[in-house]
């Protein structure tokens, strides 16, 4: 449970900032719950990255994509969240497409490993990985890949190779929400916890569980504030 390093002081608006990550990760999750065979996905799933908005300027290479939340599944049991910092997502969005969540479901043990040894990298073909989009998996269109994408935002990917650049570790907001400083593989492995990330971790677990169907039956809100 406690990673051996020393509790450290971080701003409260760093805290503030992880807080509001996560909920607004709990709530992408409760949107995803109504796309049928997104359950037996997760089902699959190593990790999910959850990046709950971004703006127009994000939709290419050297856009600021804001923030994304990883959780990896460690003998069937979703880990805590790690937070990342993202540089850019390049989709081929067309012409007039508006900001909204993505979601990247991570079914490979190549695209976790990703986060759990580097820092700055990318989740895209040029990474070696096989980026699929989730219309298109959902529609039985594509074949088996590393990473399935999803958007909140119908008709948002463009006919371009789908991928995320410039991913960072965010270690201050990370450290801030688990009062201590953490390392990002010690979050992946579960060696951290914060109640507060609880409903995040439930919404999760009940759409890849062998009975969920359609909507996952989650619990409602996003992630309460009152416990860390």
């Amino acid at each position: 449970m406690d990673s051996g390093r020393e509790e450290m002081q971080f701003s409260g608006k760093a805290q503030a900032n992880a807080l509001q990550h996560i909920n607004d990760a709990a709530a992408v999750v409760k949107r995803m719950e109504n796309e049928p065979g997104m359950n037996k996905l997760l089902q699959q799933a190593k990790g999910v990255f959850i990046v709950p908005e971004y703006g127009r300027a994000s939709l290419g290479i050297g856009g600021s994509g804001g923030a994304g939340v990883l959780l990896a599944k460690n003998n069937g049991t979703w880990s805590d969240p790690a937070i990342y910092d993202v540089g850019g997502i390049s989709i081929g969005a067309q012409a007039g497409a508006e900001g909204g969540p993505i979601a990247l479901i991570l079914t490979s043990d190549k695209a976790v490993n990703s986060f759990r040894q580097k820092n700055n990298f990318a989740l895209s073909a040029d990474a070696g990985l096989t980026v699929l989009d989730w219309s298109k998996v959902a529609q039985s269109t594509a074949g088996a890949g590393d990473i399935v994408v999803w958007s909140g935002t119908k008709g948002l990917f463009g006919s371009a190779a789908i991928g995320v650049q410039d991913i960072r570790f965010n270690r201050e907001q990370t450290g801030a929400y688990y009062k201590r400083e953490v390392a990002a593989n010690d979050v992946i492995s579960g060696l951290v916890q914060n109640p507060h990330a609880d409903v995040l971790k439930q919404a999760l677990a009940g759409m890849s569980s062998d009975t969920a169907s359609g909507s996952s039956g989650a619990t409602q809100g996003g992630a309460s504030d009152s416990g860390r």
